[in-house]
């Protein structure tokens, strides 16, 4: 072979190795093993109440789900930081869930809860699809709430969720019929007159009712009530549950007879390990 072929032939063989070194090379770094990260008071809105806190776990990808926290506090008052007790739980038992813990604007005489507190939802949920790449999580999302909190995921997930985002929904003594006459004898009727306006009529109760807003297409639900609770009557937590029956939701249901607004102890312990199922069978899966 004469000495010009020779080195042509080396010049392909060696442009075709580096060719496929440089493939091999892509298709090796286009997977990336990341490492956990946490963001604080990520601005979603304009207002200074309109952030959030979002714990990415290590080793996520586009597949991984998302857990929205949203906190409670009568829907005038209350912090994210109340919710830094499951923050710890899911990081610890959870470690592949990715966190969002946020907050929204409080109600006052200036500034009427609804649609406010249901548009914030609306929008981490939004903002957090619109960084899906950035935190490189999936768009499916699980939430959970206690008591106002309760009523805003309720809320959301039956009414407000257009994309059907949410895999689930969690209410720990969340209010979620304002029509129940048990509800409204319990005083209650004032401080919705002050959160939602003096003219409340049967009709927007109803829309702020996550018990008249569900239908057969909501998410997995799960309750957890107090027995003697002095905020939240019994009715709220099993009037959902037999509409949720009713409608053929899978849902699941505890009551805690001897527990207020809230417990601990072994009751606690309770609600975490049918909280953590829940959440495995139908969002981490």
């Amino acid at each position: 072979m004469k000495p010009i072929k020779i080195l042509f032939l080396c010049v392909v063989i060696a442009v075709t190795t580096w060719s496929c070194s440089s493939d091999a090379s892509n298709d090796v770094s286009e997977y990336i093993d990341l490492e956990a990260a946490t963001q604080l008071d990520v601005a979603y809105g304009d207002h200074e109440s309109q952030v959030y806190d979002i714990y990415l776990p290590a080793h996520r990808d586009e597949t991984s789900k998302t857990l929205i926290l949203i906190h409670g506090g009568g829907w005038t008052s209350g912090d994210k930081k109340d919710m830094n007790g499951f923050v710890e739980l899911v990081k610890s038992d959870l470690p592949n869930m990715a966190i969002v813990n946020m907050n929204y604007r409080l109600a006052n005489e200036a500034a009427e809860a609804f649609p406010m507190q249901i548009n914030d939802v609306t929008g981490v949920v939004n903002h957090v699809k619109s960084k899906l790449n950035d935190y490189q999580i999936s768009d499916d999302f699980g939430l959970i709430g206690t008591s106002a909190g309760a009523h805003l995921a309720l809320l959301w997930s039956y009414g407000y969720d257009t994309d059907n985002d949410a895999k689930m929904v969690c209410s720990i003594v969340g209010p979620t019929n304002f029509t129940d006459p048990a509800y409204l004898e319990n005083e209650n009727i004032a401080l919705l007159q002050d959160i939602y306006g003096i003219e409340i009529s049967t009709d927007l109760l109803e829309i702020l009712s996550p018990y008249h807003q569900v239908t057969t297409e909501a998410p997995p639900t799960i309750l957890f009530y107090g027995g003697k609770d002095p905020l939240i009557p019994v009715s709220q937590g099993s009037m959902l549950q037999s509409k949720l029956q009713e409608l053929g939701v899978m849902h699941e249901y505890t009551l805690y007879p001897d527990a207020a607004h809230g417990w601990a102890g072994l009751e606690l312990l309770d609600t975490w390990s049918k909280l953590k199922t829940f959440i495995k069978a139908h969002l981490e899966d």
